[in-house]
């Protein structure tokens, strides 16, 4: 399965591609090539009447260019050989009218394929996406960006091109060479069986070939989905790799697959180049061979002129259908290469709903109040929760085990604990981006499995320490927390909570484009907006892993100013790095060695918990002086 490639540091030795893992020989020749091509059938079947309209308009057009050499030998044989101008004229205009019904003939047959096979790859293309945006955050942490995007570009063009091309041209040519072989065999068969010589060399060699390059096909898609990831993170990560003049390990990585690659495509490139030329030149030699035969035939008076003229242009005619073959082979492994790639995506399992929650219920909507069930049934709860995540070994500890923990409606609960201890993962359990191993976690009282996940993340919001802006508008990347219909009250509500009052000063105030990942902005206003987003919807839960980390310390005053109003009327997770942000919960929570060993007021632990007091105090030791409430902490000035 392809792996995200760890990034490179300064201080770290040049990274080596690593190239996407190759299925095994066996599977790759065991794979039949139309079993895979059968899986397009759905998206082919609504416009199989007009592909199947296309194809028999090619082969009549093909049939068409197959009179033509039995008008030369109507026109040798007679007006020629009879000396007859009238004649000779008739016929070049039977031969002109064929070609240009030949040719009108081909342009329909193109015509009416390309509205319907840009259909199916757009309605692909759409599939593939909606189906990456219901797969759950472990699938996403496992595979590379860049080979998902050369999934959902270059291989889906590749289909594009073989419904296009040669999926008709492989019957049409097929269509084509049997009617061509029928009508020599017809005028002379043992120049037809001359003709039909190199038959069985051909087929051989293009059943060694077909194996040979599906193997050598996966391999150069496989290595573009790589060299997609390394340039994509590479522009992403222009900062990083100029702040560290890693610009030319970067280079060297993106030389090195790019490297591979091309050798892959020279690869392609001689497995073609050999089939080509068996096919070309044996059917080349035929021709030859009946053109030595015929005019034997010929001058012993056994054969006519016009038979000869005719059968040797149906040859020749047939000469393209012939030699595409290794084209058209080449085309249809690709296009089972990248259907194969498609759909090892569209064949992992998407998120389950779990529950049969209300659909239309949205963010903000739908409150049931604690009046209804809250104050009874106790707010957001985790019930002996264990956890590990899908990709670690069998026999690996869990991440969190038999946690148990209570946020009573309307509190807000601190989660803090030492760096790697889960808080993170915890936080994303709840709207659930990540299913428990084992327990379960309730809200309100009800299992979140048993909500549908849009009713649960209608109920829940989250901003992470990580914010994540789109290329949008300030306006739209705020308010998709807020769900549909929300307008310009709930912006500036949700704006001025998180202190985020810059964007109306922007050039086009909440209208102006933060650009792709909001990199045009600050560090401290992409987590603003992202704590904007977070309390738009008025949320009943609410979940924040370290949303202050990134402002000042003025900004952060305010900012917890104005989160507090919202903390009152909602029931709060949040990951503390900071005393200051502590302060804001009416508990806290010490997560440590995947369990919760504390749970009190931040004065409580301070006093009773030697471990949270010194992360207080190694989280910020000029506040650690008073412990932030008069009382002496131990470890002052202590980093943990």
């Amino acid at each position: 399965m392809p792996t995200k490639p760890a990034p490179a540091t300064d201080l770290a030795p040049d990274p080596v591609p690593q190239p996407a893992p190759q299925p095994a020989t066996d599977a790759v020749e065991k794979r039949s090539t139309v079993r895979a091509l059968l899986r397009l059938w759905p998206y082919v079947r609504p416009v199989r009447a007009r592909l199947g309209t296309a194809a028999f308009v090619a082969i009549l057009a093909s049939c068409v260019g197959l009179v033509i050499p039995l008008v030369l030998k109507w026109m040798v044989d007679g007006p020629v050989a009879d000396r007859d101008p009238a004649g000779v004229w008739l016929g070049a205009l039977y031969l002109l009218l064929l070609g240009v019904a030949e040719a009108l003939l081909f342009g329909l047959r193109r015509w009416m394929v390309a509205r319907p096979l840009a259909g199916v790859e757009a309605g692909m293309r759409a599939d593939l996406f909606r189906h990456l945006q219901r797969l759950p955050v472990a699938f996403h942490d496992r595979w590379a960006s860049g080979q998902l995007l050369s999934r959902g570009t270059t291989d889906l063009m590749l289909l594009r091109m073989f419904l296009a091309f040669p999926l008709t041209f492989l019957l049409v040519n097929g269509v084509t060479i049997l009617v061509g072989v029928g009508i020599m065999l017809v005028q002379d068969w043992t120049l037809g069986l001359v003709i039909l010589g190199p038959a069985i060399p051909v087929m051989i060699t293009c059943g060694i070939f077909e194996k040979k390059y599906s193997a050598v096909a996966r391999r150069a898609q496989d290595q573009v989905g790589d060299l997609t990831t390394v340039v994509e993170e590479s522009v992403l990560g222009v900062r990083i790799i100029k702040g560290f003049g890693r610009h030319r390990s970067q280079a060297r990585a993106f030389y090195e697959l790019s490297h591979t690659l091309r050798g892959t495509e020279l690869r392609k490139a001689r497995l073609l180049a050999a089939i080509w030329a068996v096919i070309v030149t044996l059917p080349e030699v035929a021709i030859g061979a009946a053109l030595v035969v015929g005019a034997v035939q010929v001058a012993d008076g056994s054969l006519s002129t016009g038979t000869l003229v005719a059968f040797l242009s149906t040859a020749l005619a047939l000469r393209w259908p012939v030699e595409s073959i290794g084209f058209l082979l080449a085309m249809s492994q690709e296009a089972a290469t990248a259907t194969d790639r498609y759909f090892e995506v569209m064949d992992e399992e998407v998120e389950t709903e779990g529950g049969a929650g209300d659909p239309a219920s949205v963010r903000g909507g739908g409150k049931r109040g604690p009046a209804a069930r809250g104050a009874a049934a106790g707010g957001l709860r985790f019930h002996d929760v264990r956890f590990r995540y899908p990709d670690a070994p069998p026999d690996s500890p869990p991440l969190l085990d038999r946690l148990d923990l209570h946020i009573r409606p309307g509190e807000s609960m601190a989660l803090v604990g030492a760096t790697g201890s889960g808080k993170t993962t915890l936080t994303a359990l709840v709207p659930r981006l990540h299913e428990v191993t084992s327990g379960r976690i309730t809200l309100d009282g009800e299992d979140i499995t048993a909500l549908s996940r849009e009713e649960l993340r209608s109920m829940v919001a989250v901003a992470f320490e990580e914010p994540t802006l789109f290329s949008a508008t300030v306006g739209e990347n705020v308010l998709m927390g807020a769900g549909d219909g929300a307008g310009a009250e709930e912006l500036g509500r949700a704006l001025a909570v998180a202190q985020a009052d810059f964007a109306h000063a922007l050039p086009e105030g909440t209208g102006t484009q933060v650009g792709e990942q909001g990199l045009s902005l600050s560090g401290g206003q992409r987590q603003r907006l992202a704590l904007a987003r977070a309390v738009a919807g008025r949320p009943r839960f609410l979940v924040l892993d370290d949303p202050l980390s990134a402002l000042d310390v003025h900004t952060e005053a305010a900012v917890e100013a104005a989160l507090r109003q919202v903390l009152a009327d909602t029931t709060a997770l949040i990951v503390a790095h900071r005393p200051s942000t502590v302060l804001l919960a009416d508990r806290v929570a010490l997560l440590s060695d995947g369990r919760i060993t504390a749970v009190g007021t931040h004065h409580e632990l301070l006093r009773t918990s030697t471990e949270y007091a010194h992360l207080m105090s190694g989280l910020d030791g000029h506040d650690g002086h008073n412990g932030l409430d008069g009382h002496e902490v131990p470890g002052e000035g202590e980093r943990r």
